[in-house]
């Protein structure tokens, strides 16, 4: 049966809402959590493998089995515990005082099920087994989330998370964050475990919301067409009505601009004034950055929402990407179109947005 409802993730930026005289004992507290989830994953990741591996490693004889089960509820689980709690177990032995208990218990779930999908491919020796980095995010839980409301004077929203007081800055937002927050005090959607993300000092909120799928007038016996092509980012067909949303111009060229530009900066900083350091002779470079990746998610976002709105607006409740293998090859062939053309991110767009009011995408 299919989902009524879908997650939806959120990066919104946060700011400690303490006083500047504790602040940066609050971003040292957040620091080493950070660093213990770093520490705890590489050794939940480790005794997962060693555990699978344990056959291959220690050359049983063929009369004795095993199983990764708790040998209190199977006769020949190895455990004395049950698979999960293993792990959950260990680093809560060896980090017992120095990050909350639920951060390193949501941190072992995410792990075990991720390794749960890609062990198949660790046995084929298709992948090599993950390595967690020291910029990890810290999974927040729901239950470390507390005090959650608007405050009118801060103009922002404001909560406490693992007892640390925290606003957000939203800046001129163009997207749907202000509409998702104030949903969620209404309680008209779901907070899920979320992530708080430590990042060239600043900390970003990677919030996960569970809510009801939009209800539209479709019929799934009608049935759109879309193509993504060079000339024109997206064409699409449906009830013998055709449309063409953006063109060549519109993106390729725009973009194409964009990096010419960046390119006659970097080549201008050479001759630029020497002194007070690299910094102020790379300023310009610096204001210009993502300047194209922003550019290309807006534009992105804007045509895969045009072609959703088209579809609603046939009633079509099935959606069909035609030639998209083909197209994908002559991409990978062509340096200077997957360069330029992002194939794939326009299709995951379009792929959440369909799923989001409930068109079927099928990609041929």
């Amino acid at each position: 049966m299919e989902k009524s409802t879908l997650t939806l993730t959120r990066r919104i930026q946060l700011v400690l809402d303490v006083p500047s005289d504790v602040r940066n004992e609050m971003w040292d507290k957040l620091y080493r959590y950070q660093n213990r989830c770093y520490r705890a994953a590489n050794f939940i990741v480790s005794h997962l493998y060693v555990q699978e591996m344990m056959k291959d490693f220690f050359y049983f004889t063929e009369e004795i089995q095993y199983k990764l089960a708790d040998a209190n509820k199977d006769e020949k689980g190895l455990f004395n515990r049950s698979k999960t709690n293993t792990t959950a177990r260990m680093v809560f032995d060896k980090f017992k005082g120095e990050i909350p208990t639920d951060i390193l218990g949501s941190l072992n779930n995410s792990i075990q099920s991720v390794f749960s999908k890609e062990k198949a491919h660790y046995w084929q020796g298709l992948k090599s087994l993950r390595n967690y980095r020291k910029d990890i995010p810290i999974p927040l839980p729901v239950k470390c989330i507390s005090k959650m409301r608007y405050d009118h004077e801060k103009k922002a929203f404001c909560f406490n998370a693992f007892a640390i007081p925290m606003k957000t800055y939203l800046g001129k937002d163009y997207t749907d964050k202000r509409l998702i927050m104030e949903r969620l005090l209404k309680g008209e959607i779901k907070l899920c475990t979320s992530q708080i993300q430590l990042k060239d000092k600043k900390m970003y909120w990677l919030a996960v919301f569970e809510f009801e799928k939009e209800e539209h007038s479709l019929k799934p016996e009608i049935i759109a067409e879309a193509f993504l092509s060079l000339e024109h980012p997206i064409v699409a067909k449906a009830n013998n009505v055709r449309i063409t949303i953006g063109s060549k111009e519109e993106f390729l060229y725009r973009r194409l601009a964009i990096q010419a530009s960046q390119k006659r900066l970097q080549a201008g900083i050479a001759s630029s004034r020497s002194g007070k350091g690299a910094k102020r002779k790379q300023k310009a470079l610096f204001n210009r950055e993502h300047l194209e990746s922003r550019f290309v998610n807006h534009r992105l976002h804007v045509y895969s929402r045009l072609l959703i709105d088209f579809c609603i607006q046939q009633q079509a409740g099935t959606l069909i990407l035609k030639n998209q293998e083909d197209k994908i090859g002559i991409a990978q062939e062509q340096e200077f179109v997957l360069r330029n053309w992002s194939y794939y991110e326009l299709q995951s767009m379009i792929k959440y947005k369909a799923e989001k009011v409930g068109i079927e995408l099928i990609i041929g």
